[in-house]
């Protein structure tokens, strides 16, 4: 594939990934090319796995659960917190790598590496605190005289299946709090960020990570399929499109699982708001990374006595952002992840035009790029309103009651977040009470997240959360050890 007219391709763009297998990264065999969505050249190569490979990273994770599971836990969260100072000193060269895999803007590569940094620490304070409980069995008659303890196991294997959209967090969150738990841990990194997901792992074997605990293979849904029905895995964690998501649960059967699978998110814009940091507030969110987040504002809904200034000041506020190469430090708006993803957010915008609804600015594409477009009053069955358009396209509409536009909310498959703009504490608490998701922002928009705060959804949009504290739950068994004729209460004369 030949460049685009006036985007440069540096020389040493291309980066070859191998598969880490039983401690080597193995680079011999069939290969798959990534294309950069800005370079339109080859940015990544990456070999890719096959049964065999499959069937030896299993085995040696399984003899290697044993191992990572005798690390103390202040060994495991030493390798943590070198990892999270190598992740800083290395922050530009994986942002580097995130623009010219992704079309991720440079700056909001940064900022990703920065979450990295901060999910390895949270990580690595939690590998302090892993432990158990004393039960007090001695409040029942037939508990008196005993004692039951428990203490959080881990799991033994763990899968990570991780999406394109923050390869190098949302595998960090993954992987970091699975080692933190006792683990190893196997890795499906997407295939547009092979070499983006490689750095993250190799941020922590260079910080002392054993080999024992991590293999990364690379590959399509056959090799996913294959991990996923592995009886040697005990818990699996994927974050990816709905579709997806119940193939892995299929395969998987009777196992832990912890899915995040989507969203279309809403944001609610009262008439007690300020206006002007709504709209400077969605129009910074529902952008960034051209809109390929989860939690992205796709929804906005406007009180009708607000709505036309709310309009005007955030069609205004999406014009100012700025577009174009991801690599150049003052672009806010880069490439979606290929041209087919950026022609459906398009053409889901001009079908809401034909029922009905306007365009205030954008609705054209450039490549993979599309330019922010903002979709005046569409209807509500519109697909722009109704699926997740995961891209640079935000729909705003108006409302007139409160109770009506919460349930407007809620008419949706979907229910990760929410954001709200209001003073009133009533209607906070309406909303945080009605709402059916699993998070709620305050005078911002839902696509806010802080790495050590529970995250994920419910309905379609999944089970289970992500953060450290929370994914270690997922990721360990609670044993019990159960002391008979043994008591710490004083309680033994009544021992039964």
């Amino acid at each position: 594939m030949t460049d685009s007219p006036g985007r440069a391709v540096p020389e040493d763009a291309s980066t070859a990934v191998g598969c880490l297998i039983a401690g080597e990264w193995v680079s011999d065999g069939r290969q798959a090319d990534r294309v950069g969505p800005w370079t339109r050249s080859v940015v990544s190569t990456a070999r890719q796995a096959d049964e065999r490979d499959v069937e030896t990273a299993l085995g040696y994770a399984r003899r290697g659960a044993k191992a990572v599971a005798r690390m103390s836990p202040a060994a495991r969260a030493g390798v943590l917190e070198r990892a999270a100072a190598e992740a800083l000193a290395r922050r530009d060269e994986l942002a580097r790598l995130l623009a010219l895999e992704l079309g991720k803007p440079v700056k909001d590569g940064r900022g990703e590496i920065d979450r990295v940094a901060d999910t390895f620490a949270v990580s690595a304070a939690e590998a302090r605190r892993v432990g158990g409980e004393v039960l007090p069995v001695a409040g029942w008659a037939r508990g008196v005289g005993n004692t039951a303890l428990t203490y959080r196991a881990p799991v033994g294997v763990a899968l990570a299946i991780t999406p394109f959209n923050a390869p190098a967090n949302l595998l960090a969150h993954k992987l970091a709090a699975s080692f933190a738990a006792g683990n190893t841990t196997i890795v499906k990194p997407p295939p547009q960020a092979p070499a983006s997901s490689a750095a993250v792992v190799r941020l922590l074997l260079d910080a002392g990570m054993p080999p024992e605990a991590v293999q990364v293979l690379h590959g399509g849904g056959p090799v996913g399929a294959a991990l996923s029905a592995a009886p040697e895995v005990g818990v699996i964690s994927f974050t990816g499109s709905p579709g997806t998501g119940a193939a892995v649960a299929r395969a998987a059967g009777a196992k832990r699982l912890v899915l995040e699978l989507g969203g279309n998110a809403a944001t609610i814009v009262c008439e007690d708001a300020d206006i002007a940091a709504a709209a400077r507030i969605c129009a910074a969110t529902g952008y960034s990374n051209s809109g390929q987040s989860c939690i992205s504002v796709q929804r906005v809904y406007v009180h009708r006595s607000r709505y036309q200034e709310f309009l005007d000041a955030f069609t205004l506020a999406v014009e100012k952002l700025n577009v174009g190469d991801p690599l150049d430090a003052a672009t806010d708006v880069g490439s979606m992840v290929d041209d087919d993803a950026a022609e459906r957010v398009v053409s889901w915008a001009h079908e809401a035009a034909d029922a009905g609804a306007t365009i205030t600015t954008g609705g054209r594409r450039d490549g993979a790029t599309v330019i922010p477009t903002v979709v005046a009053s569409p209807p509500p069955d519109a697909r722009l309103v109704r699926e997740e358009v995961f891209g640079a396209a935000v729909a705003v509409r108006p409302f007139d009651d409160f109770d009506d536009v919460l349930t407007t909310c809620n008419d949706s498959r979907y229910g990760l977040q929410a954001g709200l703009f209001t003073h009133d504490m009533r209607r906070i608490v309406t909303a945080w009470r009605e709402l059916e998701v699993g998070g709620l922002i305050v005078n911002g928009s839902s696509n806010y997240r802080l790495d050590h705060v529970p995250f994920g959804g419910v309905k379609d949009s999944g089970f289970g959360r992500e953060a450290p504290r929370w994914m270690i739950d997922d990721y360990t068994v609670v044993k019990t050890l159960m002391l008979r004729g043994i008591s710490l209460f004083g309680d033994q004369e009544d021992a039964r």
